[in-house]
């Protein structure tokens, strides 16, 4: 064939498609999650020799090595921390976190606390698929009260983390949470976080169909019937409030948007004061 004729990927210019196909799962909605990121990263214009992707480790851990950016697969547990010191280094990048509730909320969970507390300028992305998806299907901080899984075969007797909710009270400025269903939803989020300056958090809903699916009796086409059905767009809902229940609803919007000082601005403020 002509190569003149050969059809490109609309994402060639940030996309490593000769890494592709990916390693995630048939029914699996990181690479949904991912695309919407890609586009909504591509949709600012931003420089891309100054735009940084970085995460953990995990399912979405992986996607830092399909980006053609500057990309960190981090630690495990230490993608914020990473974000952080770029971004210190070098304000002038654009950084981004893309991982799982799993490297975010557990092993990380302190790491998101503080960098929420300290307003960095980072935009994080969490893809929440409600459990330990490669290492085996684990319960994980978020998995659902008597979900099943691999260490909890009778039903999971803890209560999950409120990742909004967590968010907002260590000091995220803007939160919101959207399935891999809503993509225009959250392409569109994506890009007003990248636009802004602050702490910006994501919650994204994706099925993980050979982890948490099969173990609860859910099909990939099950877990998108459970986001179109009993998905409420609630924007500028208080964090407290929005649920995640498969039977009674699941919350989605944009929560919360605010501005304060970045900690990069507080520093430069007091800690770099103005010769007189």
């Amino acid at each position: 064939m002509n190569s003149s004729h050969t059809q490109k990927h609309p994402l060639d210019g940030i996309l490593r498609t000769d890494r592709i196909p990916h390693i995630w799962c048939p029914g699996c909605g990181i690479g949904t999650v991912f695309s919407s990121a890609l586009i909504a990263i591509q949709s600012t214009g931003a420089d891309l020799t100054k735009t940084a992707v970085v995460s953990g480790i995990g399912c979405s851990g992986r996607g830092a090595g399909y980006v053609k950016l500057d990309s960190y697969h981090t630690t495990h547990g230490r993608a914020l921390p990473f974000a952080t010191g770029m971004k210190l280094a070098n304000p002038e990048l654009t950084v981004v976190v893309f991982s799982g509730d799993g490297d975010l909320f557990a092993i990380g969970g302190n790491h998101f606390i503080h960098a929420a507390r300290r307003n960095m300028d980072l935009t994080v992305i969490c893809v929440n698929n409600l459990n330990y998806g490669m290492t085996g299907g684990q319960a994980a901080a978020t998995t659902p009260h008597m979900a099943k899984t691999t260490t909890t075969p009778f039903g999971n007797p803890e209560p999950p983390f409120n990742l909004p909710l967590l968010a907002y009270a260590s000091g995220a400025t803007y939160i919101a949470r959207w399935t891999m269903l809503h993509t225009r939803d959250l392409t569109q989020s994506i890009e007003e976080a990248l636009a802004r300056r602050g702490f910006s958090f994501i919650e994204v809903l994706a099925p993980c169909p050979t982890g948490y699916g099969r173990r609860n009796k859910l099909k990939p086409i099950d877990f998108l019937k459970i986001y179109q059905e009993k998905a409420i767009v609630k924007n500028g809902a208080h964090p407290a409030e929005v649920i995640l229940d498969f039977n009674q609803g699941i919350t989605i919007g944009k929560f919360i948007e605010y501005d304060r000082p970045t900690f990069s601005e507080s520093y430069e403020r007091i800690c770099r004061p103005q010769a007189s």
